[in-house]
């Protein structure tokens, strides 16, 4: 869809981006430039392939890093790439790494990989605990991006019992959205270190014109309102006959819940993919509360069962897809840096359309009437536990 159309389909969104010069206007990428990795596998493979054939230049930013099998081999892939010469720069989250052994960083720090903990424990900088960078990117080149959910361990990679696994869905993109990817991580390593990295000079890049256009969107604690969560709900807004979601994290809030029920009184068929088993329990808790007015509204809700799910995916009309880092809950919208991206493809949207009705065939339905027999107890700890939702 040429731009000019877009901008008249989300005309509060673009206004919004402009204003706050948060995020970055549709764009064409190229035929064939946008690739989804449907799974762990797929997308470390593709990962880990261009991490061996990078030839200048490797940014990173990830929340988590794990020292197993996985982060092992991503370690070893950045330190044979700082010894071919390439300019390896990594940021993580000193919390979502606080497991991982510090001499995991020293080793890259040695070899010549750049590394930088976004945000550490301090007692100095306790106000600024809670904000943490729950980005996913990988930058390789100047020639491809890869982003989504996924962190870096064997739990996303498929190396673990499947009970163990994540769901996660991430996706690589080309063209001239890497350029404002690259002054994104930039800015976000200015920010943290006082100075700009030392970056090799990049060529321009090429981009084919075609009908595929990616908008993305970056959000933050700086922001005086949150751009992922005005992306979602004006996404939610423009659907007119299906609205598909997936999200391991949801905790919406009234905005994003009066969106939902909106968009299902206007007669759009609303499907939601959550957990049936959560890594934080108490999300859990707190997600089911809203099971009630959702059910009653006639929206459809799927509890995934065989793997822990942490895809971040929202599907409108089969052709406009929400994919990234940012999860639905208060954290993403206010106190973590995250990047989302809206891909407006129709073969892409047809795969992930796919994507969800396998998801959804794999699944347990949960009815109204099913919910409505769950224990006082159950009743007690959600009454107890929402409004704490803010912190989750």
């Amino acid at each position: 869809m040429p731009l000019r159309r877009h901008q008249e389909r989300f005309p509060r969104l673009i206004r919004h981006l402009r204003h706050h010069g948060t995020a970055l206007l549709p764009m064409p990428i190229g035929a064939g430039q946008v690739t989804l990795l449907p799974d762990g596998p797929r997308f470390f493979e593709a990962l880990f392939n261009d991490l061996k054939t990078a030839r200048q230049l490797i940014c990173l930013e990830y929340y988590r890093i794990r020292a197993d099998l996985t982060g092992q081999r991503f370690a070893d892939l950045l330190i044979e790439a700082a010894a071919r010469g390439v300019k390896v720069f990594l940021i993580y989250d000193a919390l979502g790494c606080h497991v991982t052994p510090d001499s995991y960083f020293e080793r890259l720090q040695t070899a010549g990989v750049s590394c930088l903990a976004f945000n550490p424990i301090s007692l100095s900088r306790l106000h600024w605990f809670d904000r943490r960078n729950h980005r996913k990117l990988a930058l390789i080149d100047n020639r491809v991006a890869y982003l989504g959910g996924l962190n870096i361990s064997d739990a996303y990679a498929g190396l673990t019992d499947e009970q163990l696994r994540f769901r996660d869905v991430g996706f690589s993109l080309g063209g001239a959205a890497l350029t404002a990817l690259l002054e994104l991580f930039t800015e976000t390593w200015q920010m943290e270190q006082g100075e700009r990295p030392a970056l090799p000079a990049s060529g321009t890049v090429s981009c084919s014109p075609d009908d595929t256009e990616v908008t993305l969107i970056s959000g933050g604690p700086h922001q005086r309102r949150s751009t992922i969560r005005t992306a979602f709900r004006v996404a939610m807004a423009s659907s007119c006959h299906e609205l598909l979601i997936a999200n391991p994290y949801f905790v919406p809030g009234p905005r994003i819940l009066r969106s939902l029920l909106r968009a299902a009184r206007r007669g759009v068929k609303v499907k939601l993919l959550l957990p049936a088993r959560n890594d934080v329990p108490v999300v859990q808790v707190v997600s089911r509360s809203y099971y009630e007015v959702l059910l009653k509204a006639g929206i459809e809700i799927y509890e995934l069962e065989r793997q822990l799910l942490h895809a971040k995916l929202m599907l409108i009309d089969g052709i406009q897809t929400v994919i990234g880092s940012a999860n639905l809950d208060q954290r993403s919208f206010h106190r973590n840096f995250e990047i989302n991206a809206i891909v407006r493809s129709q073969p892409f949207g047809s795969q992930v359309r796919n994507l969800f009705e396998q998801d959804f065939a794999g699944s347990k339905r949960i009815t109204l009437d099913e919910h409505a027999r769950r224990g006082f107890g159950l009743r007690l700890l959600e009454l107890l536990l929402k409004p704490i939702c803010w912190f989750l």
